[in-house]
C-alpha cells in the first residue's frame, strides 16, 4: 500500500475509533487510551495525525458540518417542491445518523459544545432559519395553509428532531431515529401544508446521495 494510502487509512481508523468512543461516552469521559486501544494504534501514530483528543473532535465536527452542506445541496437540485425537499433532507439525515457512527459522533460533539452558552447563535438556530426558509418558499408557492407561521414550523420541527435524536440515542443507539423522524414529519407537514400539497419526487437518498 503506498505511504499516502496508509496514512489516510490510519487517520480514518483514528476518527472511527474516536467516534465510537465519543458516541458511547461523550467527549469528557472518552480517554485517548481507549481510542488507541480501539484503533489498535500507538501514541506515535496518533500524534502524527492529531495533536490532541480535541483535534480529533474538531475533525469529526467539521466532517458532519460538511456532510450536511452536501445533503442540502443535493436536495436543492432534486427539482422537488420545498416541503418535499424538507421531508427528504430530514429523512436522509436520520437514515445516515442511524448507520454512520462518525457522523453521529460529530453531531453529538457539536451539540454538546453548545450546552451552557444560552443566547449564543448555534447550529440549532442555523437549522431553524434554514427550515423556515423552505417553509416561506412553500407559502409563496401556495403549498402552506393560511396563517401558518414559518418560524413556528421551523422551531417545532427542530425541537422534535432534537428530542427524537436524544431519545433514540440513549435507547437504540439511533437505530430507530429514521422511524421517529418520519413520524414527526408525518404528523407536522400535513398539518401545515395546503390541502392540495402532496409529497413529490423520490425520497430515496440513493437517487441523489451526498458523498460521505
Amino acid at each position: 500500500m503506498p505511504q499516502q494510502d496508509r496514512a489516510y487509512a490510519t487517520r480514518e481508523a483514528i476518527l472511527h475509533a474516536a467516534a465510537e468512543e465519543f458516541d458511547r461516552l461523550g467527549y469528557e469521559r472518552t480517554s485517548l487510551t481507549a481510542v488507541l486501544a480501539r484503533a489498535g494504534l500507538t501514541k506515535g501514530a496518533f500524534y502524527f495525525h492529531f495533536a490532541s483528543k480535541e483535534a480529533v473532535a474538531d475533525a469529526l465536527v467539521e466532517r458532519q458540518s460538511e456532510l450536511w452542506a452536501k445533503v442540502r445541496a443535493t436536495w436543492d437540485t432534486r427539482g422537488v417542491d420545498p416541503l418535499s425537499a424538507l421531508h427528504g433532507m430530514f429523512a436522509e439525515s436520520a437514515d445516515r445518523m442511524a448507520t454512520d457512527v462518525v457522523l453521529r459522533a460529530g453531531v453529538r460533539l457539536a451539540a454538546d459544545r453548545e450546552v451552557g452558552y444560552p443566547g449564543v447563535p448555534t447550529t440549532h438556530i442555523m437549522w431553524e432559519k434554514l427550515i423556515a426558509g423552505y417553509v416561506v418558499e412553500a407559502a409563496e408557492r401556495g403549498d402552506l395553509r393560511a396563517g401558518v407561521d414559518p418560524d413556528a414550523v421551523a422551531r417545532t420541527l427542530c425541537g422534535a428532531a432534537l428530542g427524537a435524536r436524544l431519545i433514540s440515542s440513549v435507547t437504540t443507539a439511533c437505530a430507530d431515529f429514521p422511524s421517529r423522524i418520519r413520524e414527526v414529519l408525518g404528523h407536522v407537514l400535513p398539518c401545515v401544508a395546503s390541502s392540495g400539497w402532496k409529497l413529490s419526487g423520490s425520497q430515496n437518498a440513493v437517487d441523489g446521495p451526498a458523498e460521505p
